[in-house]
């Protein structure tokens, strides 16, 4: 089932037939639902996950306010920059994951994956390829942290949820937003009512729906 998997999703690495034998070997499938955490900050890194469907977000936990800041998503056909680079390190993980959609996931022991960062080119090429991709969307979200009004940076956060789940209509709540940016409940409520009168969006009772 995994050599499947790998031909569908991971095309690349399955191209190599001793990089994919020594994946199927150490590798499994396993089914999360939405909501579950797959890592937690401060966590040694274990596994490296491979997403064959649904989605994952990752975020970095703040200290003091004890907030959450989203720092990019995991898509099907990706794997986590920030956990590669810290199992590479044997450090602990700066970041958290969450299921947001029920997903498909192999996973794959992060002694196989010190193992074919040593034996594999190829591997190599797709977590260098991962970290230019992620490094791009953490610029991103830098400069809309750092130079955007919040209701852009709002707009910003719904434009790329609508595009991920491929739908104008988000099914969410104000608070679940707020806990996403690092908010508070009544500054997405009051956000979302601008953006509304700006004609950005139409709000209606659970969900957004963005006005293209």
């Amino acid at each position: 089932m995994i050599g499947k998997v790998l031909d569908l999703h991971f095309p690349e690495l399955a191209r190599m037939p001793l990089l994919k034998e020594e994946l199927i070997s150490a590798s499994q499938v396993r089914n999360f639902k939405a909501g579950t955490v797959i890592l937690k900050q401060g966590e040694y890194i274990r596994a490296i996950p491979l997403l064959i469907s649904g989605l994952v977000k990752v975020f970095k936990e703040e200290s003091t306010s004890g907030g959450e800041v989203l720092l990019y998503y995991i898509k099907p056909g990706e794997s986590c920059a920030i956990s590669l680079a810290t199992l590479l390190r044997n450090g602990q993980s700066q970041v958290k994951a969450v299921i947001e959609e029920d997903a498909e996931v192999v996973v794959v022991s992060g002694e196989k994956v010190l193992a074919m960062v040593n034996n594999h080119p190829k591997w190599n090429e797709f977590a260098y390829d991962l970290f230019n991709e992620k490094f791009e969307e953490l610029l991103h979200v830098i400069e809309v942290l750092t130079f955007a009004n919040k209701d852009i940076r709002l707009l910003d956060y719904l434009r790329k949820e609508a595009n991920l789940k491929k739908s104008n209509t988000l099914h969410t709540t104000h608070q679940h937003i707020a806990d996403e940016l690092g908010s508070s409940r009544e500054v997405i409520s009051r956000l979302l009512k601008k953006l509304e009168n700006q004609g950005f969006v139409i709000l209606k009772q659970g969900t957004i729906v963005l006005v293209e």
